[in-house]
């Protein structure tokens, strides 16, 4: 079960751009465009890399580890638990049948964070939070470059699924600055973004667009609870 403290690390850490790193296979132009990203202004960050063997995860990731220690970024890795407890990262993202998930909670501990993918099944995020998931991902939300054969997930359970386990909602597939606003709109805390990212002409232009979609849906948010 997800403790107090990782549970609202969570709901501090994971809100705004969620930038996920591409199948780049060349350490060198992936540590760039990781560098260029940070310094652009990212706070949250998971490597993952499809097209790599675990000797170049392993080497990537320990690459941009410091990067994101010496900047304050949270660095979450995807689907290999044993190569986050190595280089001792912020936490781990694991789909909903790669391993245990409660395993995966004892093993990193109170501090660390879980996120866990449920694609398009509430089911799964109601038994991943049982299990000690910190936060919970749906997606494709919108066609995908990256997996075109995602399932699909529809913007209204979002909401729902937020309202009901109050853990955050991270939504990810085919995400853009052009459609994000409708995202976070239906209730996503955060949306993982990759070829809209760093496939982008100036990263720090698509950062600070995507900064200002959350910006203005939080001022949205406070004037609506106003009143105004």
């Amino acid at each position: 079960m997800a403790t107090p403290s990782s549970t609202s690390q969570a709901q501090r850490l994971v809100r705004g751009l969620y930038a996920i790193t591409p199948d780049q296979i060349d350490t060198a132009v992936l540590v760039s465009r990781v560098s260029h990203a940070i310094a652009s202004g990212i706070t949250l960050l998971q490597y993952r890399n499809k097209a790599a063997g675990l000797r170049l995860r392993r080497e990537q990731a320990g690459a941009i580890l410091p990067l994101c220690r010496d900047a304050g970024v949270t660095l979450i890795i995807n689907d290999d638990l044993e190569l986050a407890l190595e280089i001792e990262a912020n936490g781990v993202h694991l789909g909903a049948e790669d391993g245990d998930i409660a395993a995966a909670r004892e093993a990193l501990g109170p501090r660390r964070l879980l996120g866990v993918s449920c694609y398009n099944r509430a089911g799964l995020a109601r038994n991943a939070k049982k299990a000690g998931a910190d936060y919970v991902a749906f997606g494709s939300i919108f066609p995908s470059p990256t997996k075109p054969g995602a399932v699909r997930a529809q913007l209204e359970m979002l909401s729902a699924v937020r309202k009901e386990l109050g853990l955050p909602i991270v939504a990810i597939g085919g995400i853009t600055h052009r459609n994000a606003a409708q995202v976070v709109a239906a209730g996503a805390d955060a949306v993982a973004v990759i070829s809209d990212l760093f496939d982008a002409p100036d990263i720090a232009e698509r950062i600070e667009q995507f900064n200002s979609i959350f910006a203005t849906h939080t001022a949205l948010v406070a004037d609506a609870d106003a009143g105004v």
